[in-house]
């Protein structure tokens, strides 16, 4: 003979079966069902009261939540989601209280409005895990440089924007579409860009050409002439674009808020489309970088530093003594900036903030 299967419910109903019968004695009834006599009596209570409808769990949510999110609240998380699909819990949270509204939730509040309205997947979230993290204590010490996945335009041709980051601010310092990914494209917009903030200490990029080759072949024509440049070329692990995490992140919001709307006929004409979207970017979003401030006076402060510290000049070189300094949650600095250091026939001072 099969066992016979025993669910909560039918316990209840047998007790109450029992305990409403003539003979019934609640307290041993309680003791054989191995329940206090406040419960005995209390599933007894519903019982007389509701039927077997009683013997079922009552909601454990209360009947008034004075604190709970507004539906006006509520809708502009979602909208501020919408608008940008990028944009997590912190930086919605921060987007609400720039725009002056009273009453903002928390972001742990924040992202179960989002997760209770269909915004966010649970198991897309569980695949995420935090990485090890590194970051520069000063800009111009480590660049991180990569080219993001090509895509097909409206006339046949690729696309391939090449992007490179500061480590340490994140401020994106090139964004450019390229018709290739030769050694010669990157070369010229790396001259532009070391022409506008100065050289870095160091370049981190992956293995692929031209930013490099094989592990026994690290180096490539591109990469020699960083290093006659006196810039440290450093290369992450192969198969591991989590040591260039930043530039990821980077091109995943670049793909989420600007490539799927500017993509057009030609490469030249993806060049201002692609400014325009991530100087959206910088000056609508808060970053948790400086504290979920807004960038727009942050990276104009720090545009000044590298334009100021990196002019074309023949002076000689100063000692440097920067110093980094902290006003009003913002980074800034005191004392003269970098040293001179050659390119082709010119000299300049580049940023050691």
């Amino acid at each position: 003979m099969p066992w016979k299967e025993v669910s909560v419910m039918s316990q209840r109903w047998e007790f109450v079966e029992l305990a409403s019968q003539s003979k019934g004695n609640v307290t041993e009834l309680c003791r054989r069902f191995s329940i206090s006599r406040d419960i005995g009596y209390k599933w007894l209570r519903r019982y007389r009261a509701e039927g077997p409808t009683g013997l079922e769990n009552r909601s454990r949510r209360p009947r008034q939540s004075p604190g709970r999110t507004s539906r006006t609240m509520e809708q502009r998380i979602v909208s501020l989601r919408d608008s940008h699909p990028a944009w997590g819990a912190w930086k919605i949270q921060a987007r609400l209280k720039a725009l002056g509204l009273e009453g903002v939730p928390a972001p742990s509040t924040v992202h179960q409005v989002l997760r209770r309205q269909g915004r966010i997947d649970p198991a897309a979230s569980a695949q995420h895990r935090a990485w090890q993290r590194f970051e520069q204590a000063a800009p111009n010490q480590l660049w991180q440089m990569d080219f993001k996945g090509h895509f097909g335009l409206g006339n046949g041709e690729r696309c391939h924007p090449l992007t490179v980051l500061d480590d340490h601010s994140r401020y994106a310092l090139c964004l450019r579409a390229c018709r290739n990914e030769t050694g010669q494209t990157v070369q010229a917009i790396l001259k532009e860009t070391f022409h506008r903030y100065g050289l870095p200490e160091r370049m981190l990029m992956d293995n692929g050409s031209p930013l490099g080759n094989d592990l026994d072949h690290p180096y490539t024509p591109l990469t020699v002439w960083l290093l006659r440049l006196g810039i440290r070329v450093c290369h992450g692990r192969p198969y591991h674009p989590q040591t260039q995490g930043k530039e990821e992140r980077f091109h995943r919001t670049l793909q989420v808020e600007v490539l799927q709307a500017a993509v057009t006929g030609t490469t030249p004409a993806c060049r201002p489309a692609l400014t325009s979207g991530v100087r959206s970017i910088i000056t609508s979003g808060p970053t948790k970088l400086w504290g979920w401030g807004y960038r727009p006076v942050v990276i104009r402060s720090v545009l000044a530093r590298f334009r100021k510290s990196c002019p074309r000049s023949t002076m000689a070189p100063t000692p440097s003594s920067a110093r980094f300094k902290t006003t009003a949650g913002f980074p800034s600095t005191a004392g003269s900036f970098g040293s001179a250091k050659p390119f082709g026939d010119t000299r300049w001072r580049c940023g050691r903030l």
